[in-house]
């Protein structure tokens, strides 16, 4: 099936037209690497908070590697070519089936295919015939995957002007019976693309994680075996390392 982009301004009636629009806003623009330092925020319910850091480094599309503080232990975790791999200790421990649910429409939906971002989101349970419009933070958007008031189906909201993802809401929980909520906040203009330096994830309302960006830097040269899961512990991360 071919999808039909709509000129720019024209109405978008459904979510793979959407698609379409946002890779067409910025192909051949947006940045193909990018690393960043990632300083984490845990909100416990006893009202404490615990931090750690994080080191990534993203190859777009869908490759992703991060590194957590302190480097020389080895734990970490990887996404690519559709999979998620979990490292211990410096040694892969787990992998499984696994397409990340923000990299296809923050990153990803920009650098390839839009049928490509199509199969990704319906994957991950958006029902993409569905398309309403919102507004967000003061600014109109697009929703895909629910009807005008529901915000309980799986869905994801995109900015009008600027064709950027800036809201999720997904059911998780053993019962499908808990909203996580995920919103890319403050985005910042780098080599083309953009950068969302503060993620937040609420479940049921409630803020729950937080990451926040610094050290960015984009369309950096990555080394070539960065994410080979063999050799984890032997390649250049060098780029980590604030100069």
């Amino acid at each position: 099936m071919i999808t039909i982009v709509p000129a720019y301004g024209a109405d978008i009636t459904n979510g793979e037209e959407l698609v379409a629009a946002m890779h067409k806003k910025y192909a051949g623009k947006w940045y193909k690497t990018l690393t960043f330092v990632q300083k984490n925020t845990i909100y416990k319910p006893d009202g404490t908070t615990e931090n750690s850091l994080w080191f990534e480094a993203m190859s777009a599309p869908g490759r992703l590697r991060v590194d957590f503080d302190p480097l020389t232990k080895g734990d970490g975790m990887m996404f690519a070519d559709g999979q998620q791999h979990i490292f211990k200790d410096g040694k892969l421990a787990n992998t499984r089936p696994m397409v990340h649910p923000l990299m296809a429409p923050g990153f990803d939906v920009y650098t390839q295919p839009a049928a490509a971002t199509v199969r990704q989101l319906n994957e991950l349970k958006f029902d993409l015939t569905t398309l309403h419009e919102d507004t967000w933070n003061g600014q109109p958007v697009y929703v895909v995957g629910a009807k005008a008031g529901d915000l309980k189906t799986n869905q994801f909201w995109v900015n009008k002007k600027t064709m950027l993802f800036v809201r999720m809401l997904q059911t998780v929980g053993k019962n499908k019976d808990q909203v996580q909520e995920t919103q890319f906040n403050k985005y910042r203009k780098f080599k083309g693309g953009w950068v969302a330096e503060e993620v937040v994830f609420l479940i049921d309302g409630k803020k729950n994680f937080v990451e926040e960006y610094s050290d960015t830097q984009a369309n950096v040269t990555l080394a070539p075996d960065l994410f080979d899961t063999g050799k984890w512990m032997t390649t250049d991360r060098k780029y980590y390392i604030k100069k």
